[in-house]
């Protein structure tokens, strides 16, 4: 083995054990300053937020809905898409009025989510950042998804040149983008901190103060890594898909 191959091999070795290992500090912090300063962090960083549902004893959701498929990982308004906010006054507000509330971040304004299988993700992810590649934040859910945020595809000035988040990542594109999802406009995704059932959470692996990549710079390395974990994806009839609420 070369000199070159082998400090490769060690790089990748040490970026695998920090990507399996990392759990951030601020993320595990339970008390409420915690959990505000890290929603006005995201806020800060442009990804707008609206409050969401939160766990309920036996696995249940907070919402009034019966056997609530999306349980804690859904908005509480059918008007989140024009309720969401970078404002940091009304996210004090709302993070103090609902102590217990998760937060969602819309989709399609400002940026867009790639979601990947976890292991797929942690696969990618130690391939981009050994690669000098530019990543932006990323989350992991504790249900087995990362969440690699990016700027989103524009905004165009006519309104019909917009699709929604379905097109993107419907199972008939499974062939093209195996496991992928492509959440933007029409869509959401939770925001670090939140609780999911069953005391697990989805939480920063990076942090909002990294600056949005384009989602392209990733797209090939996400979807071949994905490629690998197509077999082991969940079914997506059972899979829980955003909500129109």
């Amino acid at each position: 083995m070369s000199a070159e191959s082998g400090g490769r091999t060690g790089l990748q070795g040490k970026l695998s054990q920090w990507l399996r290992g990392r759990r951030p500090k601020e993320a595990d912090a339970g008390h409420e300053g915690g959990r505000e300063a890290l929603l006005l962090a995201a806020a800060s960083a442009g990804l707008p937020l609206a409050p969401a549902a939160h766990p309920a004893p036996g696995y249940r959701c907070s919402c009034d809905r019966v056997g609530c498929p999306t349980p804690a990982r859904h908005p509480v308004s059918f008007a989140w898409q024009t309720q969401s906010t970078t404002d940091r006054a009304q996210i004090e507000r709302w993070a103090r009025h609902q102590p217990q509330a998760n937060f969602i971040t819309a989709t399609g304004m400002v940026h867009d989510v790639l979601d990947v299988p976890l292991e797929a993700g942690r696969e990618a992810l130690e391939r981009l950042l050994g690669s000098g590649i530019e990543v932006g934040p990323v989350a992991e859910s504790d249900d087995g998804r990362l969440l690699f945020f990016t700027l989103t595809r524009g905004t165009p000035e006519d309104e019909d040149e917009w699709w929604p988040c379905e097109l993107d990542c419907h199972p008939e594109t499974a062939d093209e983008h195996p496991g992928l999802r492509w959440h933007c406009r029409g869509s959401y995704v939770l925001v670090p901190p939140a609780r999911l059932p069953g005391d697990q959470a989805v939480h920063w692996v990076r942090g909002p103060e990294h600056p949005l990549p384009d989602p392209l710079s990733l797209l090939e390395v996400l979807t071949d890594a994905c490629s690998r974990y197509v077999g082991e994806e969940p079914d997506h009839e059972n899979a829980a898909w955003p909500l129109r609420r």
